[in-house]
């Protein structure tokens, strides 16, 4: 079997949680298959002739031309594995009532309805999407994917004595909504300090000094990295029902627990992937 890996970045062009997550995908996937990174926007009609026999794996398109994808969606076997919201014109259901978006916003309809799988974050991002798209090809991963490390590090990270003040995450995405994390504290006359995504271990490490995570995403958040980490680092989160981590059984757990909990996703999700493609 070989595996193609479509998307839009990869971590080392930015370090999102999609990029990440994608990162250690690839990684466990090498391990016993062959596996190539490829931009969506580098993708061309020779490209996909010379690799008609992969699977491919597309987590991003928004650069891929429209013959590309007519291409793919034709003579190619392939899963989505979302997220976020490439389904809408705006990537941001949150406006709609119920998050239904009028059937005029929904783009790249084929392109989920043919794919073997359509592959998501948490029950919370299948509900949206199969209420928009009305399509029985939904798979809920229930998580995320870290590295063998980072898993550690927070969970060394929970047991590390912390002050009682609130961490907020800076962000200029206008989505990620530090404005509103900011009046939260003030209103309520809470310490905070403002953390900004500097490195991703000093990040982290930063995240961890205070017993509590502020954040109010304006866009529905298909699991939020940053959420569960603060669970896995044993700290308390004040959110909106935003957060699709939030709907998970797991989300109850902290510290140790939830981090056996995603070291087990880096099997059961990578067997996710597999089984889609092996049940031919």
């Amino acid at each position: 079997m070989k595996f193609v890996f479509v998307a839009d970045f990869f971590a080392e062009d930015v370090a999102g949680g999609g990029e990440l997550n994608n990162e250690e995908a690839i990684f466990l996937l090498r391990e016993e298959f062959e596996v190539i990174k490829k931009k969506s926007a580098l993708i061309d009609l020779s490209f996909l002739k010379k690799n008609k026999d992969s699977f491919f794996i597309v987590s991003g398109f928004l650069g891929m031309r429209p013959d590309v994808k007519q291409a793919l969606i034709n003579d190619h076997k392939y899963i989505i594995y979302e997220h976020d919201h490439k389904y809408l014109k705006s990537r941001n259901p949150a406006p709609y009532e119920n998050f239904l978006a009028p059937k005029t916003e929904i783009v790249n309809f084929d392109l989920y309805k043919k794919s073997k799988a359509v592959l998501v974050q948490t029950s919370f991002h299948k509900q949206i999407m199969k209420k928009n798209l009305e399509i029985d090809n939904i798979i809920s991963l229930g998580g995320n994917l870290w590295s063998v490390n980072d898993l550690e590090n927070m969970r060394n990270l929970a047991n590390k004595k912390k002050r009682q003040a609130c961490s907020i995450m800076k962000s200029d995405i206008h989505h990620k909504n530090t404005a509103d994390a900011l009046k939260y504290c003030l209103a309520k006359k809470l310490p905070y300090t403002l953390v900004a995504s500097k490195n991703y271990q000093e990040f982290i490490e930063a995240l961890s000094d205070n017993d509590t995570l502020v954040f109010f995403p304006k866009t529905p958040e298909t699991l939020s990295r940053v959420v569960v980490e603060a669970r896995m680092m044993g700290m308390k989160v004040i959110t909106n029902n935003l957060v699709g981590a939030t709907r998970e059984e797991w989300f109850e757990l902290k510290g140790s627990s939830l981090v056996d909990v995603m070291t087990r996703k880096r099997e059961t999700i990578v067997e996710a992937i597999k089984k889609v493609f092996l049940n031919e």
